[in-house]
């Protein structure tokens, strides 16, 4: 029994030529559903497969592929490796990258990007950077912005990667937690015809030494910063820095509850699970071209280039909006067979009629996630010109990858995920602590993906202490799961006081912290409200009036998004400011968010 009637159905012959079905023949398991079970039971021979069909370059042999406890597991001890050697293993004639330009698409093979991703490589050290440095990349998703990705942590070079639409101070704040000594930009960026700077805003957070690619902005450099191909080195060939697994390559940035963003460093290994999630649930093939409108300061960024290139397969990328008919026409010129996107974007190619006259005729499949989805907007996509799935893809910057997700061996229902990922497996407990059929998302660790530190906070504190007490080891996310009919689950947003706007994860405090210099306001809390419909959360916010001052909700709400235009991120939008006497608090002053939710739903 299927939780309401599936858009889209495989065929046979989908069945037969996905990577699930190939590789559960070869073990003798009866399909996709054993095959999840034997990954979880056999964790070191399931990854030490995933390792063999991506092709994994080793330097140096694993004595051990799994050791450890579960909260701080080894994987590969021994190994010696660099992660982007796996990247360039493929016929160097075949097409890597796409993007997008004036009079169409451009191409890079993979002989030519690795030569690229050499030559930066080479300026890396040649600008007296060593092994360990951290860099921060602050620019969109371009090919010079995943030639750098690649070079850094060829050289041995660690990515801080921050997303370019930051307001300064927040860009300052990763850089300060990250300790980046240098960071990659651009001069400008040009969204929609609007150009806005981008290199002014680096150096305004403090940037000591900056690379700038020049988009023809006119801009002046400081004397210590260096134009992009200034930087890059003439020398073709770069030797890796091979390391240690657990060596860090990134670090990435998720919002937590309280203070600070989490950094969450990942490591040699953890692109593994990112792309094994490619590979069999989104059924990634050396044929295939991925386009997912994304940045390198959200983890779907490293997720594409990794999941295209150890893949063997192409990606590409579109330097503007994603949500006008350049895009969509981007799509078919590319040839893009699996095409990812955030829900709110298909809201608005629906909204907008965007795709009128466009078939995509070589996309594939359809992936979608970085919030709660719209099952009204999702039949509309599936649907368009010719039915085919769109697998919901759900997880964590802390994850690598997904916990949930969809497959081309199953039904696809619009919104819903059909599977837990290979290599995982997870529980749903209620406040008791009970498993429920819906409630809050722990997971059984280990796995390849799931971090094991934090760069700034108390991993163990974070993730594990505290969790209900069971016989195996529970890790906490924060998800609110519902498990649907036919093993089939639903999302419903987060427990915590943890939002996703628009794809990009923020705390309410970091919210509150911008918002709360607007005058006439006592105290206030930020909520994230997801529609009974499903679809995108609404940011609301609850403020309590200063006594004898009579405050506008239309007014504050003006205030409050023009303080986090400034001082946080454009891209958040305040959807309702909703005045109140008192904020509902425990006995302990900690504000329940959840009866805010509650309350607004039903008013």
């Amino acid at each position: 029994m299927l939780p309401g009637d599936p858009v889209w159905l495989p065929t046979a012959e989908d069945i037969a030529n996905a990577n699930i079905t190939e590789v559960a023949t070869s073990l003798k398991l009866s399909g996709l559903e054993a095959l999840h079970r034997w990954s979880v039971k056999h964790r070191s021979e399931f990854w030490t497969l995933v390792a063999d069909r991506l092709g994994i370059i080793f330097r140096q042999p694993a004595y051990e592929v799994l050791s450890g406890s579960a909260e701080s597991p080894t994987w590969f001890a021994g190994a010696r490796l660099n992660i982007v050697e796996s990247c360039f293993r493929h016929d160097p004639n075949r097409v890597a990258l796409i993007t997008n330009v004036d009079d169409g698409t451009d191409e890079m093979t993979y002989g030519e990007l690795e030569l690229a991703v050499n030559r930066f490589a080479n300026g890396f050290s040649a600008a007296g950077l060593v092994p360990g440095d951290h860099i921060a990349l602050a620019m969109p998703m371009t090919a010079e912005s995943v030639i750098a990705y690649l070079g850094i942590i060829l050289a041995g070079g660690v990515v801080v990667s921050i997303a370019d639409s930051f307001a300064a101070t927040e860009i300052a704040t990763r850089l300060r937690i990250a300790r980046a000594s240098v960071v990659v930009t651009q001069d400008r960026i040009v969204r929609g015809g609007k150009e806005l700077p981008m290199y002014a805003k680096v150096v305004t957070a403090g940037a000591e030494r900056v690379v700038v690619v020049d988009t023809g902005g006119g801009i002046q450099l400081r004397d210590v910063d260096i134009w992009w191909d200034d930087f890059q080195s003439s020398e073709d060939l770069s030797e890796a820095f091979i390391a240690d697994p657990r060596a860090h390559t990134n670090v990435l940035f998720s919002s937590g509850t309280t203070g600070d963003p989490k950094a969450i460093p990942w490591d040699h290994i953890t692109p593994l699970k990112g792309a094994m999630d490619a590979h069999f649930h989104l059924d990634v093939h050396s044929f295939d071209t991925l386009a997912w409108p994304t940045n390198l300061g959200w983890m779907m960024g490293p997720w594409l280039i990794y999941s295209a290139l150890l893949n063997g397969a192409a990606f590409a990328l579109y330097d503007d909006l994603p949500t006008g008919r350049g895009f969509a026409e981007f799509i078919d010129a590319a040839g893009v067979t699996m095409l990812g996107v955030i829900p709110s974007i298909v809201t608005a190619w629906r909204a907008g009629n965007v795709l009128e006259g466009l078939e995509w005729r070589t996309v594939r499949r359809f992936a979608s996630t970085g919030e709660v989805s719209n099952s009204d907007d999702m039949t509309w996509l599936m649907s368009h010109h010719r039915i085919r799935p769109v697998l919901e893809y759900i997880g964590g910057t802390e994850i690598g990858g997904g916990f949930l997700a969809g497959s081309m061996v199953q039904p696809a229902t619009p919104s819903t995920f059909s599977t837990i990922t290979l290599g995982l497996d997870l529980v749903l407990l209620d406040e008791a602590g009970r498993e429920t059929d819906s409630g809050e998302l722990f997971l059984l660790p280990p796995s390849i993906g799931l971090s094991t530190e934090l760069i700034n906070r108390d991993h163990n504190e974070v993730y594990y202490k505290g969790t209900p007490g069971r016989a195996e080891t529970l890790r906490r996310h924060g998800d609110h799961i519902e498990r649907l009919p036919g093993g089939y689950f639903r999302a419903h947003g987060r427990i915590d006081d943890t939002m996703n706007l628009g794809g990009i994860k923020v705390s309410s405090a970091e919210l509150e912290r911008v918002v709360s210099s607007v005058a006439g306001v006592s105290e206030l809390a930020a909520i994230a409200v997801t529609p009974d419909q499903g679809g995108p959360s609404r940011l609301v916010i609850y403020a309590v009036p200063e006594p004898d001052h009579v405050a506008s909700p239309s007014l504050l709400k003006i205030q409050m998004q023009a303080a986090i235009r400034q001082h946080l991120n454009p891209l958040f939008k305040v959807d309702d400011v909703v005045m109140i006497d008192s904020l509902p608090r425990t006995a302990s002053q900690k504000v329940v968010r959840r009866q805010l939710r509650e309350n607004y739903r039903t008013s």
